[in-house]
């Protein structure tokens, strides 16, 4: 059964949904799934490196601010050079996941970062594996709408609640989740 940490940041609640759906896809495999969420000041849970450690997978999320992640995910990220030094993570799984108000957002920016992170701790990156949602039929409200190929996106309009993000980008989320979860397992079995 593969570890999973999902770490994230949320500002507004809308990419901790995004995460807590990337955690049910994760589950249904049967995966222990571990829910981490950096705080307000850019801090982690206490024991979350300890979890973090323990992962065979770490999947990261936040959302994108101005063409990056959020400065709370980018002071998690500084603080990760501690297990980088000793490659603490190497040969571990990565996958990443945001949000922003706008369709593009420069939201690749953001997934940009976490490969970056993860190719920095020597670990290997896990893509969406979908096809987009780009013929007349699609809606906003089809899978991978959004077109992720390295990361899950989600575009939640600037006046709308968690609450109201749309069913496709919850969904692409959540087979995200599976599509990592399942990855990891199967390398595991080797």
């Amino acid at each position: 059964m593969p570890k999973i940490a999902i770490i994230h940041h949320s500002g507004y609640g809308h990419t901790r949904r995004m995460a807590e759906y990337v955690q049910q896809g994760a589950s249904k495999t049967g995966a222990e799934v571990h829910f981490l969420t950096i705080d307000e000041h850019g801090d982690l849970p206490e024991a979350g490196w300890e979890t973090l450690a323990q992962a065979d997978a770490i999947i990261f999320g936040a959302p994108t601010y101005m063409g990056g992640p959020s400065w709370q995910f980018k002071k998690f990220a500084d603080a990760s050079s501690k297990p980088w030094f000793g490659q603490a993570w190497k040969d571990k799984f990565a996958a990443g996941f945001t949000n922003s108000a706008s369709m593009n957002g420069d939201k690749f920016s953001t997934i940009q970062y976490f490969v970056t992170l993860a190719m920095q701790h020597s670990m290997a990156w896990i893509g969406t594996g979908m096809m987009p949602a780009n013929n007349k039929a699609a809606t906003r409200d089809s899978i991978n709408y959004v077109a992720g190929f390295t990361g899950a996106l989600a575009a939640s309009p600037s006046d709308a609640s968690p609450d109201e993000m749309f069913s496709g980008d919850l969904a692409t989320a959540e087979i995200f989740g599976e599509r990592v979860a399942n990855f990891v397992a199967a390398h595991l079995k080797g």
